[in-house]
């Protein structure tokens, strides 16, 4: 298997036609959150018989097949991503668009750095109440 994903179809029993093989290439390449019709752009450049419509039906059976990830940046587009990565959250700027990826142990990180210069010593990073205030 040449990628993550069509390596997943196949367990799952799902049959690749060559175009499912290009979208699931371009999807496996990016290192982005691309839309429908970022994924229809990349994906018609290696194969112009694709169309939109296919794009769309088949993210939707990889997405079925919880091969990857549908997200909703509240910008009234789905993105993709993989489902293989691990897990991570997500900073959104508006205006822009632009996502930036960062796991648990960044935040926990940064929430170390905010509680000890506001003189307060962290708990547990994952609870609301994010800490108790250090005695003087």
């Amino acid at each position: 298997m040449s990628n993550w994903i069509e390596k997943k179809c196949a367990e799952r029993g799902l049959r690749m036609t060559d175009q499912r093989r290009v979208i699931a290439q371009v999807l496996s390449e990016a290192d982005d959150h691309p839309d429908a019709e970022e994924l229809y752009a990349r994906s018609v450049a290696v194969d112009p018989k694709i169309s939109l419509a296919t794009v769309y039906r088949t993210v939707r059976l990889f997405s079925d097949a919880n091969i990857i990830e549908t997200h909703d940046f509240r910008d009234g587009r789905a993105r993709y991503e993989t489902a293989d990565s691990d897990h991570h959250d997500h900073l959104i700027d508006v205006a822009s668009g632009e996502v930036i990826e960062f796991v648990d142990e960044e935040i926990e990180a940064l929430q170390h750095k905010i509680a000890e210069k506001l003189g307060y010593e962290l708990v547990d990073h994952r609870l609301e109440l994010y800490g108790k205030k250090k005695p003087q």
